[in-house]
């Protein structure tokens, strides 16, 4: 069987390692070359104007993901999506052709396909918010007009798989801006990201990613490595566009013999703060093996030991990678090191040994 690996990295809760952008790249392309097939999300591999062709992961948006983790839908491989692109009636006409621009690019250099774009009739109205924890997250006051522009591309464009642009406020609180610049703070734009996404998967049950649109930034010498990728031009759109190319379909209903379901994945591999999601609350009830990761840490304190969950404990990415490698090889982990403890026999009722069980 495929080894199956999946990598989940939570948006909008400040994780050390891809809270950024596009800087859990690098871990995922390590984990992929450990597995057949490694299943992610768009904050993973989501770098703005960069991106990497890992071949053997798959796209998948976070409500989707915790769709399939629940054992509701399957993911369905395919060679291309059809991608259509709705732009926020608030965007400004320059912005609008830059990203278009964006569009045409990926078209034309790439390769990808595209309908043609559709204009909300109404501004999405994006807010943002930060929660006490010090998550990010959002609202959107217009949600009818997302929905009614991505039923247009679906009906009469065809279109498999939505690209959302949508205007968000240059009102960012500039401290907070100036700390995820800097790599030490929130992505303040990755909540309200996450709800339009799910809102568009959740009712029409096709893969969808978004890309923000927001006036250049003034240049900042110190700039963090980690959030530079998010400073290279006019859209974010790129990366985008190459992620939902290929992202599997969602199956709800009959199954095909190519379709993957949750049971055929062998690991998860989660920051060890951030273990309350609903993916991972709903693999934990399987054979599935949860591996965390305490180097990344996030704002948030959703541990294994508080909800009682048996996992593998890294201490870092490498040492996860390392598990990965030993598990795909029918190897203990444990057997890797020196702290083997022996085997004990178990006693019964009467205070007599009996055979230790497997």
């Amino acid at each position: 069987m495929p080894f199956t690996v999946t990598l989940i990295i939570p948006t909008g809760i400040g994780a050390s390692i891809g809270g950024y952008a596009g800087d859990a790249l690098p871990v995922a392309r390590a984990i992929a070359s450990t597995c057949d097939r490694l299943i992610t999300h768009p904050n993973v591999l989501n770098g703005a104007q960069l991106y990497w062709p890992i071949s053997n992961a798959w796209y998948v948006e976070g409500y989707g993901l915790d769709r399939f983790a629940a054992g509701d839908w399957g993911l369905r491989p395919v060679s291309s999506n059809r991608i259509g692109l709705i732009l926020d009636r608030a965007i400004e006409p320059d912005l609008q052709i830059r990203h278009l621009q964006a569009a045409d690019a990926a078209r034309a250099t790439l390769g990808l396909t595209l309908t043609d774009a559709v204009l909300t009739d109404q501004p999405l109205g994006v807010s943002l918010k930060t929660a006490a924890s010090g998550a990010t997250w959002g609202t959107i006051q217009n949600p009818d007009s997302l929905l009614r522009a991505a039923d247009r591309l679906i009906r009469e464009a065809g279109a498999a798989a939505i690209a959302v642009v949508a205007r968000f406020p240059e009102s960012i609180d500039s401290a907070a801006l100036t700390d995820y610049r800097h790599g030490c703070g929130v992505d303040p734009l990755a909540g309200a990201e996450a709800v339009i996404s799910h809102l568009i998967v959740r009712t029409f049950g096709i893969p969808c990613a978004h890309a923000p649109a927001l006036s250049p930034l003034p240049l900042d010498p110190d700039l963090s490595p980690r959030s530079a990728a998010e400073e290279l031009g006019h859209t974010f759109l790129p990366c985008v566009l190459v992620g939902l190319s290929r992202a599997p379909q969602f199956v709800a209903g009959a199954r095909q013999a190519r379709d993957l379901e949750r049971d055929a994945v062998d690991a998860v591999v989660i920051p060890e703060s951030a273990c309350g999601g609903s993916a991972i609350l709903s693999w934990s009830q399987t054979a599935t093996q949860i591996i965390t990761v305490a180097d990344n840490q996030t704002t948030l304190d959703v541990t294994p030991d508080a909800l009682g969950l048996s996992v593998w404990r890294a201490q870092s990415y490498s040492e996860a990678i390392g598990m990965l490698v030993a598990m795909r090889a029918g190897i203990n982990p444990e057997a890797l090191t020196s702290k083997i403890a022996p085997i004990q026999l178990q006693k019964n009722g009467m205070g007599e040994t009996k055979p230790a069980t497997v």
